[in-house]
This record gives C-alpha cells, sequence and structure tokens, in this order.
C-alpha cells in the first residue's frame, strides 16, 4: 500500500512539474529562460471564418486544436480595418498615424497613404537587444524599398513578400513586380504563397540555434484577395457542402488551406522540442471582406469599415505550463496590445511612450484590470469614397463614436445594448456624443505631427 501511494505521489509530483515547469524559479544565479515567441497573422479572416468561431461549412481543424489549447480573445479588435496600419500599430505598439501609417502603403504614390517613421522602433529591436534572434516570414507591407525593408527596421531573417497584395497566389507579382524577397535578394519561387511562406516557416524553425529563444513573425497572405485555392481544396469543399455558393467555397478553401499551413508549421514546432517554451499568438489584421464571401459572424460590416466587423477579429494565444487550456478573456484589447505583452512575457523592459498595454496576466489567468483609456481607429484612403480624408471611431467603455464616411455625421452606439449598431444615439445622448467627439478631436491632433508621406527627393 504505501508503495503504492509513494509511487502515485511520484507521478502527481511529475506531472505538476511538467506542467508548471516554466514557472519555477531558475537556480541562484540563473536568469529564468526567456520563451520563443511566433506570432501569426492572417490576412482580411472574419471573426467568424474558422469553424470554432462559429463557420458551420467550414474545417479548421488545427485552429480549432490551437483555440481551444490556450486563451482565447472574446473582444479582440484589429487597430484598423486595413492592412498596413494594423501591422504598423502591431509592430511599434503604437496608434499607427503616430508612426505616420494611416492608410494602406502602395506601389503608386498617387494612391500611397503611409510611410513608416524612421525614428519609429520595431519589435524586433527590443528583442533583438534581448538576445532574440528575429525573423519575418510572409507579407511586410511596410514598405517597399530602403530604408522601409524589414532587415533594415530590425529582422535579422525576412523571406517573403514586401507588397500590399499578390495579383496572382502562384505568380506572386503585384503591378507587375516581383516583391518576394530573401533578406534582400530578389528571388522568384515556385508554388502556392501559403504553401511557400507555411514551408520557410518550417526550415527556419527546424534552423534556429536552440539555446537562443527566437521571434518568427508569421505573417499570411491569405485569405486576402484574389480569393485562388488549390485546385484539390476547392474541390474537397465543393464536395462536402453541396449546396455552397461557387464564391463562399472559394473563400472556405483557401481559409482551410491556410488552416493546413498553420498546422504543418505547428506540427514543426513540437517535432523540434521547441513548442514547451515557445509563446504563440495568432490573429487577424482586419475583418473579412464580404464581397469575397467572409463572415464577420454577428457584427455589422467587414474590411474597410469602422463597424464592429471591420475591426473585430479573431484572436487566441498559447503557451504550454503558462496559459490555461480551454480559457477565453473578456479584456478589451488592439493589435498594438501585443508589442508589451511579447515583451512583457520575454522578460523585456517596456518602453515609455507607447500605446498598447500589457495584457499578459489576463493571459495567464490572472485577474487583470486594464487602465481605463479610449480606443481609436483610424483609416485614411483616397478614390472618391475618401479622397484623402479618413473615416474614424472612438470607444469609450460601452460607447462608440463612429464616423464610417468622411462624407457623413458621427453616430453614436451603445455596444453592450447594441452589439451591431443599429440605433444611432448621437440626437439621444448629446453629452456623450460631445464628450467623446472632444477626445476624439485631441487624438487627431496627436497624429497630424507626423508626416505619413515619404520625403521628396
Amino acid at each position: 500500500m504505501g508503495k503504492t501511494v509513494g509511487y502515485r505521489a511520484f507521478v502527481f509530483a511529475a506531472l505538476i512539474v511538467s506542467l508548471i515547469g516554466s514557472k519555477l524559479p531558475a537556480s541562484k544565479g540563473e536568469e529564468p529562460a526567456r520563451p520563443n515567441v511566433l506570432l501569426i497573422l492572417a490576412d482580411d479572416l472574419g471573426f467568424g471564418d474558422l469553424a470554432c468561431c462559429g463557420a458551420t461549412d467550414m474545417q479548421t481543424p488545427n485552429l480549432d486544436r490551437f483555440f481551444q489549447a490556450g486563451i482565447r480573445f472574446k473582444h479582440f479588435y484589429a487597430n484598423c480595418p486595413v492592412c498596413s496600419p494594423t501591422r504598423a500599430a502591431l509592430l511599434t505598439g503604437r496608434y499607427q498615424e503616430l508612426v505616420g501609417v494611416p492608410g494602406v502603403i502602395r506601389t503608386h504614390p498617387e494612391s500611397n497613404w503611409g510611410y513608416l517613421r524612421p525614428d519609429a522602433v520595431l519589435l524586433p529591436k527590443f528583442l533583438k537587444k534581448a538576445g532574440y534572434q528575429t525573423a519575418i516570414i510572409g507579407k511586410w507591407h511596410l514598405g517597399l524599398a530602403s530604408p522601409n525593408t524589414p532587415n533594415e527596421r530590425g529582422f535579422d531573417h525576412f523571406h517573403g513578400f514586401l507588397g500590399d497584395m499578390m495579383d496572382d497566389y502562384y505568380t506572386h507579382r503585384r503591378h507587375g513586380q516581383n516583391y518576394m524577397r530573401l533578406n534582400d535578394k530578389v528571388i522568384d519561387p515556385k508554388g502556392h504563397a501559403t504553401d511557400l511562406f507555411s514551408e520557410w516557416a518550417c526550415d527556419y524553425l527546424r534552423g534556429v540555434k536552440k539555446d537562443t529563444p527566437f521571434f518568427l513573425y508569421l505573417a499570411y497572405n491569405a485569405p486576402h484577395t484574389p480569393i485562388q485555392p488549390p485546385d484539390d481544396f476547392l474541390a474537397r469543399v465543393q464536395k462536402r457542402e453541396p449546396s455552397i455558393t461557387a464564391k463562399r467555397a472559394k473563400l472556405v478553401a483557401l481559409i482551410e488551406h491556410l488552416d493546413a499551413g498553420i498546422g504543418k508549421v505547428l506540427k514543426t514546432l513540437d517535432e523540434t522540442g521547441l513548442g514547451k517554451r515557445t509563446f504563440v499568438l495568432f490573429t487577424s489584421d482586419n475583418g473579412g471582406q464580404l464581397s469575397v464571401g467572409a463572415n464577420n459572424g454577428p457584427w455589422r460590416d467587414g474590411k474597410g469599415s469602422m463597424y464592429e466587423g471591420g475591426l473585430r477579429v479573431p484572436a487566441a494565444a498559447v503557451w504550454p505550463g503558462r496559459i490555461p487550456p480551454g480559457s477565453s478573456t473578456d479584456v478589451v484589447a488592439l493589435s498594438m496590445d501585443l508589442f508589451p505583452t511579447i515583451l512583457d512575457a520575454a522578460g523585456v523592459g517596456i518602453p515609455k511612450g507607447i500605446d498598447g498595454v500589457s495584457i499578459l496576466p489576463a493571459l495567464l489567468g490572472k485577474k487583470q484590470s486594464l487602465p481605463k483609456r479610449d480606443l481609436f481607429f483610424t483609416r485614411r484612403e483616397g478614390g472618391p469614397a475618401f479622397a484623402g480624408k479618413t473615416i474614424d471611431a472612438v470607444r469609450r467603455g460601452d460607447w462608440k463614436l463612429v464616423q464610417n464616411s468622411p462624407w457623413r455625421p458621427f453616430e453614436l452606439y451603445h455596444l453592450a445594448k447594441d452589439p451591431q449598431e443599429q440605433h444611432n444615439l448621437a440626437q439621444k445622448e448629446p453629452k456623450v456624443y460631445r464628450e467623446l467627439l472632444a477626445v476624439f478631436q485631441k487624438h487627431i491632433q496627436r497624429g497630424g505631427a507626423v508626416p505619413w508621406q515619404p520625403p521628396p527627393k
């Protein structure tokens, strides 16, 4: 009997150690091991476009398992409803207009609405100072030429695409130009971009120095347009979902293909033995594009819009032994909050002057009261719908003030009572309207000090 009890106690103790080993204090004189960090960003993935997020016509087993293995966000916002601004906020911890990227960075000057501020310090530079090896694989979209290329902005390794989107997932061109790079070398690889980025990420994980922590930013193009899934994935969806529309089938297949690629990366992470000490985060840069069949769950509108469907995105984080599996958080967070959260997890001091807030305690299952803050969302764009002006929103608690067209008045919604933003209270709540408009004006003035076009040559 004594032997049995002793054995059970040993097994239980071993299990506890394996589960919380990363919480154990380091030996005297040793520093705690810094975690690896893998940040995975999808492009235009709608809030409801994963099976685990409510899609009934889709099979995404790898991301479903990922969301169950850690913590999912109930209220995660992209900083902007389009690509470049959110990526700028994500990598700087600041509102996008404060680092010079209020709109999309594009090839042609007449349609370009951002230029990454030269003195903005990006996440990889802070991590490198702490001994991290840093890499970006996939879509960059924060500059097409020197000095705003990934290697010049802090990444040791770049294997991916500089531009905003690909006109074809197989030829990888944009406006006839090849933006594929291996560091500063132009490359012309063969294959679907999602497959290439997944393969390159797996290769990177197999080759990292095992005694040095890494930060890998894996930014996919999918499921951004063109909606171009591999033929076998499309055929599988059409066979499985006989009533699905042709448009929706293509998007579902492209997302399922993305899920398969992410599954390969996560499998490689485990096979290399890196998974147990890797902090993995997943989210999207903005909501899904409705015109190609995206599902943004219960939220109004989609990509490009300041209504909730353009800003609310799926998000989850996994850190074995640290983040409780199967958990969720009600914390309202933005893309820019991942910057200080990652630094916090890595034991790196969070710089002063950023706008993001670390939400690491909440992710670890602890009670966290975030400082009271107003959340701002701004997008600048050209063309007849914008003419270089902005659309904007500010959220304070449950109140949200939004102008979804530069040619229309601001609208006011109470998100707790009206999450679908159907009842404009601007006339009924003039005091709240005026207060939010006043704080919004101050925020716009902050951004007015920062240029968002490249300096003249």
